[in-house]
């Protein structure tokens, strides 16, 4: 529902700048699926054959993959081999994000710090990782779909069950293993239009790090995060944001220092949540930011946005 709410909001927008608009989905259960709300609406799955077959066919000025949550970003190096125009936040850059090697090299250019850790392709290396870490180590697939087997574990045996049946599951991507820090998980979504970012707030993750957020309970505004933790996660968004409209990223503030764990190129679970709360339509602003508008034209300003003196919390 969460994406749901993104497509359709996406869709609204676009019409009000004069789009014709084509919606691609297959999950009967959701609104996006009423023939109303798009001009065209596609009832099939989202892989690469029944994708390709609707761009024969319709001819689109460009495909919008951000707000289709996982399922629909893993679409972007397809569109990049066939040529067909991705707009928003470009494959080159997204596969940057979901690729933990190419990810690395950036976060240590930009100078971010992020738990130590590594990609493993077998589960001896695996062991050998998380012996030079030490337990507790975070174990997640890379190219994660919707938090789908992420673990803490604390030693050899959990690790290898852990290890064996995720290759079993997927053997065409690695595992990522980091070092567990049990600090206060953070998470912005941001909007970004190419220069400038609005943050339009910071939510504060009640359960220890590691709860993926879309189980996780989430206290906006954060509520025990320093001045300086807000500073360093406004600048580090900013280094991290070669987005062209929404980015997710997750941080965990521990000891007095904060941490990137995840960088997602895309909407995420908490955008309805965080959009109602602040009354900042975020949608509406990153696919007008897709489209080339800046955000300084929006009305929204840039950097931290701090108007609601609500406490929210989403459960």
């Amino acid at each position: 529902i969460e994406f749901d709410y993104c497509t359709v909001h996406s869709i609204y927008a676009l019409q009000e700048l004069g789009y014709e608009t084509i919606i691609v989905n297959n999950n009967p259960e959701t609104v996006s699926t009423d023939f109303s709300v798009a001009d065209k609406l596609y009832f099939e799955p989202l892989t690469e054959e029944d994708v390709m077959n609707i761009i024969e066919k319709e001819q689109p000025e460009g495909i919008v993959l951000q707000f289709g949550g996982q399922t629909s970003i893993k679409l972007a190096k397809f569109a990049e081999a066939k040529n067909i125009r991705v707009i928003g936040t470009q494959p080159k850059w997204i596969d940057a994000a979901e690729d933990r090697e190419k990810f690395d090299e950036i976060t240590d250019k930009l100078g971010v710090k992020k738990p130590k850790g590594k990609a493993i392709w077998n589960t001896e290396d695996g062991v050998m990782e998380a012996a030079k870490l030490e337990y507790p180590v975070l174990v997640r697939p890379s190219y994660v779909l919707g938090g789908q087997g992420m673990e803490i574990t604390y030693d050899e045996m959990q690790l290898r069950k852990y290890l064996d049946a995720s290759f079993d599951r997927d053997p065409e991507n690695p595992i990522l293993v980091d070092k567990y820090l049990n600090g206060i998980e953070i998470e912005v979504d941001a909007i970004c239009d190419g220069e400038n970012i609005l943050i339009p707030g910071i939510m504060e993750h009640l359960e220890r790090a590691g709860i993926h957020s879309g189980d996780s309970i989430t206290v906006y505004p954060s509520q025990n995060i320093s001045k300086k933790i807000e500073d360093t996660i406004l600048d580090n968004t900013e280094k991290l944001a070669k987005v062209s409209g929404m980015i997710n990223i997750q941080f965990i503030a521990y000891k007095g220092e904060v941490y990137v764990i995840e960088v997602n190129p895309r909407s995420s679970r908490t955008v309805p949540y965080i959009s109602k709360v602040t009354g900042v339509p975020m949608i509406d602003l990153a696919t007008k930011c897709m489209l080339g508008h800046k955000l300084k034209d929006l009305g929204f300003g840039t950097g931290i946005y701090k108007k609601p003196n609500i406490v929210s919390v989403k459960v």
